[in-house]
């Protein structure tokens, strides 16, 4: 595999970073639906932050076509190293933080994602042969989420603590020196902050070797963001499946940010600690998606594949609506992290096949605006008052499901053209 070393790094620096990202993005819901009691505000509050990601999201694709992906990452731990940072020194020093400086982490988490993400698989693409792709994508898939479960249960333990009588049911009475206060939202991020530094001096150490020259569009932003669109207008068949495969990823990301808080509390009347475990399952789930997922549809085109793994996802949605169990709630998390992921790492490889790395950005920008714009949407929806009384959570996943069953209808109606889409020289 070309610049092993380099990937390697790469891959330990976001390792690092999304660590402590996700412990945050975990506690953060947490913090608001138990602690605060103010679901309905932070659905208001993550609606907002991801329609202003819409604008910052059609932008990003031109820096990543434009600008070294290298830098990029530089740039993303130097800004996340101080102003995560300076919100922690502020708690620190104030002995906690208010609700807008907890909100202020989130939301500046969530504008980090949309440019990390899609800098990192263009990052992966440009530094590998074609034949590696798939390998690739697994790869990131396989180190994202091992590190998502490695947080999950972090978050766990540092939104709780360990008290005696958790030691108690263990058997660990005598073991006082396991026990652990909960941290405080500042302390979380100041482990935030550190992880940010420690990415910067990983990164900082990337060399590689580019798998193939390419022609940097150098135009102004509105000619790059032409760019973008022209190439999907002139390729409709990757547009539509660039839209219609995204749908499991549009609801999975609202149920772990905003919806499971709320079911868990409401609707299982259960704590954190089945928060962070669902958390922990549904990273188990990705996990083996990145894992096995060629394997498993070794002999089955990626079309059909994600119609499955879309199929799958639905009934798994309808399951939670119908159910009254944290069992179920857990294993129905795991199937969702595997049924995202495994879309996820086909379409993403389906999309590198297709689109050539030096617009990759910009045809990105444009799937992830959509995909902002609809997650928009449905926030907007479900922050409504209704969905955070008794039990009402649950149509919000019956909802989930009816969208991504019409989302299966491109896939399905495009199929034998998508299958044998031509790939470009």
């Amino acid at each position: 595999m070309k610049n092993k070393k380099a990937l390697y790094l790469l891959l330990s620096a976001n390792a690092v970073s999304g660590m402590a990202q996700g412990i945050s993005m975990l506690a953060i819901p947490w913090y608001f639906a138990d602690v605060l009691k103010q679901s309905s505000n932070f659905g208001i509050m993550y609606g907002t932050a991801t329609i202003l990601s819409l604008f910052w999201g059609l932008y990003v694709g031109t820096l990543i076509d434009k600008y070294s992906r290298k830098n990029i990452f530089l740039t993303i731990s130097i800004v996340g190293t101080l102003f995560i940072g300076s919100i922690a020194a502020f708690g620190f020093y104030n002995n906690g933080l208010s609700a807008i400086g907890i909100g202020a982490v989130f939301c500046y988490t969530m504008f980090v994602y949309n440019i990390h993400y899609p800098t990192l698989y263009a990052f992966g693409q440009e530094i590998s042969d074609k034949k590696d792709y798939r390998k690739i994508n697994s790869l990131i898939e396989v180190q994202g989420q091992s590190t998502s479960i490695i947080a999950g249960a972090l978050a766990a333990v540092l939104i709780t603590g360990i008290n005696t009588d958790l030691l108690t049911k263990l058997g660990l009475a005598n073991f006082n020196f396991l026990l652990i206060e909960p941290w405080q939202m500042h302390e979380i991020f100041l482990l935030d902050a550190v992880t940010y530094a420690l990415a910067l001096g990983l990164i900082s150490l990337i060399k590689y070797e580019k798998s193939f020259v390419e022609t940097m569009n150098s135009g102004n932003i509105f000619n790059r963001l032409k760019s973008g669109f022209s190439y999907l207008k002139e390729h409709p068949l990757i547009f539509h499946f660039g839209v219609g495969s995204f749908a499991i990823f549009v609801i999975v990301l609202i149920h772990i940010h905003q919806l499971l808080p709320i079911y868990i509390s409401n609707h299982l009347k259960k704590d954190a600690s089945i928060y962070a475990s669902a958390e922990v399952l549904q990273a188990l789930g990705a996990l083996s998606a990145g894992l096995g997922i060629h394997r498993v549809f070794m002999k089955t085109n990626t079309i059909k594949a994600i119609i499955i793994l879309m199929s799958l996802a639905i009934v798994t949605l309808l399951v939670l609506v119908f159910t009254k169990s944290s069992i179920i709630l857990v294993l129905s998390c795991f199937v969702l992290g595997l049924t995202n992921s495994g879309s996820r790492i086909m379409r993403v490889t389906y999309i590198f096949n297709h689109i050539p790395n030096n617009i990759i950005g910009r045809t990105g920008s444009v799937f992830q605006s959509i995909n902002i714009f609809l997650r928009f949407t449905f926030i907007g929806i479900f922050s409504v008052a209704f969905f955070s009384e008794d039990n009402n959570i649950i149509w919000t996943y019956f909802i989930g499901a009816g969208f991504i069953l019409l989302s299966l209808y491109p896939l399905i109606f495009y199929y034998k053209r998508l299958i044998n889409l031509k790939q470009p020289d």
